[in-house]
């Protein structure tokens, strides 16, 4: 009896034990199974519904897949590598000794960033892209999809829309079609495709978010097309191509309060091709972009000022406050007091959406405006006119001879800056001697207010005895009399 029980005790422990060893051995399978592909099962054993592959078809169609339509389209979409070699600034290096004391120390750096480009025309080697990519480099080079790297030529860019354009010297380039960025709807499906983080032709896909967006601070002329296709950083310069595979759009920035660390969060922008290819126009056949403007200055509406010109309440629009002569907004018609509420069938809210929409028109666009008058509509066709980016400041008032005058840039005066810049100062100058410097930006003066350079030279049209401008220089604002 004593044996027998002994036996069965050495037996249950044996089988506990093997029971144990059983269950981690099972454990241990499972967690290799997770990570490689598990051996076939014999038919038999295996669910018959588990054992299906996923169909070719449903209902005799097709699965639908952007794989076609991608293997046309990733070959037109290039990577961008730029160098910009930047001075070091070191005062102890400014004496000669110290210079042949320590050679090893350099004198300049290198900064490097990469972006992406689209290739619109393969028979010139036209590279489109975004200006932000390319702007201050040196060296620009291009790596196709099949892995060639190129030298770029830089031919032309406009900062206020971020359009640049490019070309590369090769054979066998694969280049996309321009689509209609006008005929884009909201909820249309869209694919964009860049080099984001580095990573080399990656796809993302969404729908069309909003179209003619504008508003967005620190930006140029604004039209802009929001998806929710995935835009980090890298992606800029990249396409934003419809079903069709054409190309509808230039990824330029995605909105995100807290940078690229908070990842996609669905608001990405993109240029529509519209407007790249009027720029595109530009750059290739006069090298530069001109824009035509109405020739007014304008205000924004308050309480206080819908009241007075007797108009409903919360009524929007742009206030006309001055109409330049011989300008485009005299020959219609246009009067001081007039209320702009629209500009070619697009709604005008404020003045810098007319701002806005004057800069995205060429010159010698005729542009029917709907106006405010004695609180009554008035229809006008107006034909917009050069406005020039920057003139001598002999042309304005001999007191800012040597002085060269330009208007802001978009991005500041989006970010509602308003002024006029000083592009250059030559040394020794009239401009010079009364402490005028390249950088200042010019906001008011004793010959009366203005908002940008047509407006300043306005003011100036009959000269006050006692010129006084007010500059801002760094940080620091003060009032410089010009002699």
């Amino acid at each position: 009896m004593k044996r027998s029980t002994g036996t069965l005790l050495a037996l249950t422990a044996a089988a506990a034990f093997g029971g144990f060893a059983a269950t981690a051995v099972n454990e241990l399978m499972d967690n290799r199974a997770q990570a490689m592909p598990a051996a076939p099962a014999p038919a038999a054993a295996v669910p018959a519904i588990a054992s299906t592959a996923l169909p070719a078809a449903v209902d005799g169609q097709p699965l639908p897949s952007l794989a076609p339509m991608l293997r046309r389209v990733m070959p037109a979409v290039v990577s961008i590598h730029t160098k910009q070699r930047v001075a070091v600034r070191n005062p102890f290096f400014d004496d000669p000794f110290f210079r042949r004391l320590f050679p090893q120390v350099p004198q300049e750096r290198i900064n490097e960033s990469l972006g992406s480009g689209v290739i619109i025309d393969a028979a010139r080697g036209y590279v489109l892209t975004n200006h932000h990519v390319v702007e201050g480099a040196d060296d620009v080079s291009v790596t196709l999809a099949d892995g060639r790297t190129l030298k770029a030529e830089f031919l032309g860019s406009d900062a206020d829309t971020d359009v640049a354009l490019i070309r590369i010297p090769a054979e066998n380039l694969t280049g996309l079609p321009l689509g209609d960025s006008g005929q884009l709807q909201v909820g249309d499906y869209v694919v964009a495709i860049g080099n984001p983080f580095g990573l080399s032709q990656t796809v993302t896909s969404g729908i069309v978010s909003a179209v003619g967006r504008s508003g967005i601070r620190g930006l140029g002329y604004q039209n802009f097309i929001q998806t929710d296709a995935s835009i980090n950083p890298g992606n800029s310069g990249g396409a934003l191509v419809n079903l069709r595979g054409e190309l509808v759009g230039i990824n330029t920035a995605s909105l995100n309060p807290r940078g690229s660390m908070a990842g996609n969060i669905g608001l990405g922008l993109a240029i529509p091709s519209n407007l790249a290819r009027d720029v595109v126009h530009q750059l290739v056949t006069t090298g530069e972009v001109r824009r035509g403007t109405l020739g007014v200055d304008t205000q924004a509406l308050d309480a206080r000022l819908v009241r007075t010109l007797g108009l409903a309440d919360g009524q929007q629009g742009a206030l006309v406050t001055r109409v330049h002569a011989g300008s485009g907004a005299a020959a219609a018609g246009v009067r001081p007091g007039d209320v702009v509420v629209e500009a070619g069938g697009q709604r005008i809210s404020d003045p810098l959406s007319l701002h806005n929409f004057e800069g995205l028109q060429q010159v010698g666009s005729k542009v029917p405006l709907v106006v405010l008058r004695d609180g009554k509509r008035v229809e006008l066709q107006a034909t917009l006119r050069e406005q020039p980016r920057a003139v001598d400041g002999s042309a304005v008032d001999p007191r800012l001879s040597g002085a060269r005058l330009a208007e802001l840039p978009e991005s500041q005066r989006q970010a509602r800056l308003r002024g006029v810049l000083v592009e250059a100062v030559e040394s020794g100058s009239r401009a010079a001697r009364s402490g005028l410097r390249k950088g200042d930006l010019i906001i008011a003066s004793s010959a009366g207010s203005f908002d940008d350079l047509a407006s300043f030279r306005s003011t100036l049209a009959e000269p006050p005895q006692r010129l006084v401008l007010r500059i801002v220089r760094g940080n620091v604002q003060g009032d410089l009399v010009m002699q």
